[in-house]
């Protein structure tokens, strides 16, 4: 994330992470050691609250990108993050507003973890 981003390019970013989260497919998913220590079915429930989250505030989206949320889940907190690197994921993008030359990674951890 970059601080001071036009607001244009943050809405962008925003509607290319909620179409991530919502097929995974675009990306990469990464799970922590402690999520992948859970049952599958609790697996596809978590992913499944990651693909629907929509709980954006100015608290955990103070840029507007919805990249990052957290929740719980059977008593624990989860998190989750998306990041932006070029094509190759040898680097970072140099612009998550473009599709084209940015492969969105997401990373989901229990909160103990991060």
């Amino acid at each position: 994330m970059v601080d001071n981003i036009p607001q244009e390019q943050a809405t962008k970013i925003a509607k290319l992470n909620d179409a991530f989260r919502k097929d995974p497919t675009q990306g990469f998913i990464m799970l922590s050691q402690g999520m992948r220590a859970n049952r599958l079915v609790d697996i596809d429930a978590i992913m499944e609250m990651f693909r629907s989250y929509n709980d954006f505030n100015v608290n955990n989206d103070p840029y507007g990108e919805h990249d990052f949320g957290a929740f719980t889940f059977k008593g624990q907190k989860i998190f989750w993050k998306i990041d932006y690197f070029d094509k190759d994921l040898t680097g970072l993008s140099p612009d998550a507003s473009n599709a084209k030359i940015t492969t969105r990674v997401a990373t989901i951890m229990y909160a103990e973890e991060y």
